[in-house]
């Protein structure tokens, strides 16, 4: 019976691995995209995202080193760096999306951007419901909060596309800037929830 539950452990942790290096490998193309299209947009959301992207990169790469060792502060600090990195997306993306609020700046239209979160949004919701299973079959706090972390990814594609298109298609340019306040609080969230777990 024990080396049923160990290969089937070695099995739901190679499945984590897998979910996870997707995660990576999709953020790490989607780095380069959102920075082409936030730069050619001049959009605060985009380039917003694109700096969650980075944090899922990192959170992702975390579970991948916490997934190949065990013990609990190599968890706590894990969970650590995860929250770290999503509070200083908030701080970064409230100064920003104020700044572009009160200048008035005005992004551009950005079919790359649209088309980008809509497949990402897709993609991230597929991913997170792996890993919540995962997690939860493995008894993993790491990979569930990441799995989190990567639901709320698709949450944000979702608020930076409806901002994106309220932009392009009638002309509410602030729409994008409110985008960004959105990704502010989820990501406020997540860390307070990461800290109060501690």
């Amino acid at each position: 019976m024990t080396g049923i539950d160990d290969i089937a452990r070695q099995m739901l942790v190679r499945r984590g691995f897998v979910l996870e290096s997707a995660t990576l490998g999709w953020n790490v193309i989607g780095i380069v995209v959102l920075t082409v299209a936030a730069i050619s947009a001049r959009s605060v959301a985009l380039a917003g995202f694109g700096l969650d992207s980075l944090i899922e990169i990192g959170a992702s790469t975390v579970v991948i080193w916490e997934l190949s060792g065990t013990g609990e502060e190599r968890r706590r600090r894990a969970l650590k760096l995860i929250g770290v990195g999503f509070g200083l997306l908030a701080a970064y993306l409230l100064v920003q999306s104020t700044w572009v609020l009160a200048s008035g700046f005005r992004p551009h239209h950005s079919r790359l951007g649209v088309g980008w979160t809509a497949v990402t949004a897709a993609v991230m919701f597929a991913l997170a419901a792996g890993k919540a299973r995962t997690g939860t079959a493995l008894d993993n706090p790491v990979l569930k909060t990441e799995g989190r972390v990567t639901l709320i990814d698709g949450l944000l594609a979702v608020a930076v596309l409806l901002g994106l298109l309220l932009n392009s298609l009638a002309g509410l340019w602030w729409a994008d800037p409110a985008a960004g306040y959105v990704l502010v609080y989820y990501a406020l969230r997540e860390t307070k929830e990461i800290f109060g777990d501690r």
